[in-house]
């Protein structure tokens, strides 16, 4: 190619870029007048699933459908802080998957708050510190993450969207640290990503001693100060805590995914493509969980999650998580919401919310 060829190309990137921009503003100036007009809550995840699902649909290429999907998550959530900054309560510290969640479903126009625990999300979504709150709930490989289901019960809070991360994890250390794998004495991680990469560990770090931290960042810091040390994290902790990438994707699945809900003071209306939540108990006598779960059927409504967790409140008694297809104003899942409310010991519906955009 010549001069002269790349010249007149990099003259029409720059023209372009400029319609961008001009395209851009006058897109927050039309959010911000809009802004002008709501009342209430400004974020509207039932919107925002319809805008994205309709750029991925009219995308034609040569950026994938991931990719525009990003650009215009941030683009909303600029814009979106013009009005006024959501704040996003995570499981911290920062450089954890809770926190690449937060990200990609608020982008980073949003304020993320790391939290200490699970615990403190819900704490801080509760009493107001936080707009809404992003939890992990199961990982394709270890399952459901109770500590999050156990908390859902009891909050006043809803569900409001749903996550689904892809899990990467890396082994690091610090820069000057080992020269090779079979210096490494010791590995810090959480315990699902201790799980997560457990093969991967006995094949290659067969002796290193695993310890399980509160969170993936917090085993970034530890083996940040402790020689001899590595973590098992997402790539971001790396870049917080100064640390060296030794080992990419060890994960022993390939399709690791962690999906992760939302929690605020707020019921999203039908996007076209929702899930309802909701947690269950059954009668004490033969065929009740059976019973419990027909209307569904019966309805046409599909389940696509279902999950027991020891009640907590008498032995042997049990809650049952569920997800379904559908938004709980729509008809079907209506009626069917309503039958099950007839035949089950408890219903708590957690909450309706447009299925992730991924």
């Amino acid at each position: 190619m010549s001069d002269a060829e790349l010249e007149r190309l990099r003259g029409r990137i720059d023209e372009v870029n400029e319609r961008i921009l001009e395209a851009l503003n006058e897109r927050a100036r039309l959010a911000r007048e809009i802004g002008t007009l709501k009342v209430g809550q400004a974020y509207r995840p039932e919107r925002e699933a319809q805008v994205l699902r309709r750029i991925k649909e009219a995308n034609r290429g040569p950026l994938s459908g991931e990719s525009v999907a990003v650009l215009f998550r941030e683009i909303m959530s600029a814009c979106l802080a013009l009005e006024r900054p959501i704040t996003v309560a995570y499981l911290g510290p920062r450089g954890t998957f809770s926190e690449s969640a937060a990200v990609k479903h608020f982008g980073h126009g949003a304020a993320g708050m790391p939290a200490a625990s699970i615990d403190e999300v819900f704490r801080s979504v509760e009493s107001g510190a936080a707009d809404f709150g992003v939890v992990p709930v199961e990982n394709s490989t270890e399952g459901a993450v109770g500590r999050s289901l156990d908390l859902m019960p009891n909050t006043p809070m809803r569900v409001c969207g749903e996550v689904i991360v892809r899990i990467h994890h890396f082994l690091m250390a610090k820069t000057a640290a080992p020269a090779s794998l079979a210096e490494v004495k010791r590995v810090f991680s959480h315990g699902q990503s201790l799980g997560q990469c457990h093969e991967w560990l006995n094949a290659n770090l067969p002796h290193a001693e695993r310890v399980a931290v509160a969170s993936n960042a917090e085993a970034a810091r530890r083996a940040a100060e402790e020689a001899g040390s590595a973590a098992v994290a997402g790539e971001a902790a790396a870049g917080h805590y100064g640390l060296a990438i030794l080992e990419r994707n060890i994960e022993d699945e390939p399709n690791n995914t962690t999906r992760f809900l939302v929690l605020g003071d707020y019921q999203p209306g039908p996007s076209g493509r929702d899930k309802t939540s909701m947690v269950l108990s059954a009668r004490n006598r033969a065929g009740a969980v059976y019973e419990m779960l027909t209307p569904f059927a019966t309805r046409g409504v599909s389940m696509t999650k279902f999950e027991s967790r020891p009640s907590r409140v008498a032995l042997w008694e049990y809650l049952f998580f569920v997800d379904i297809e559908g938004h709980r104003d729509d008809p079907q899942v209506a009626a069917a919401l309503a039958d099950v409310g007839r035949i089950a010991g408890y219903i708590k519906v957690l909450g309706s919310y447009p299925a992730a955009v991924l």
